[in-house]
């Protein structure tokens, strides 16, 4: 098991946002919300919900893992021969939230989807930036 473990990577992806936990975190369990910057959904904040991301391009499977209102929010990622895990961590600071997200799993031979969940998760955090602006 560690074998595999040490040969994977993953995408980190790390803002502070000027928004208290509890507002980030509906934006990231709201399936509205979800909707707005990341895919169509049909999550469920429940450890053990599969839930499906429907995109233009295909769909990702999903199963909930772990969840800690505001604060921690981990599912599995399965798309096109990755089997990753998303894991988003919010930490409260003196301005707003430190908002972490990592996709970890990806295989050495991943090259393209490590290098599009790279850009991808960019492009994700503008949008979700967005949303969050403008929800009260």
């Amino acid at each position: 098991m560690n074998e595999t473990s040490a040969e994977t990577r993953s995408v980190v992806v790390e803002r502070d946002m000027p928004y208290p936990p509890e507002k980030i975190w509906r934006a990231l369990t709201q399936p509205h919300l979800i909707e707005e910057w990341l895919m169509k959904n049909d999550f469920q904040p429940a450890v053990g919900h599969h839930f499906e991301l429907r995109g233009d391009w295909g769909s990702v499977d999903c199963r909930v893992r772990e969840i800690e209102q505001s604060k921690t929010l981990s599912y599995t990622w399965d798309a096109m021969g990755l089997e990753s895990v998303v894991t988003w961590t919010l930490t409260p600071t003196s301005t707003g939230t430190h908002l972490r997200m990592e996709q970890s799993g990806f295989r050495k031979d991943q090259e393209q989807a490590y290098q599009g969940a790279r850009y991808g998760w960019q492009r994700f955090f503008g949008n979700l930036e967005q949303v969050l602006a403008r929800i009260d």
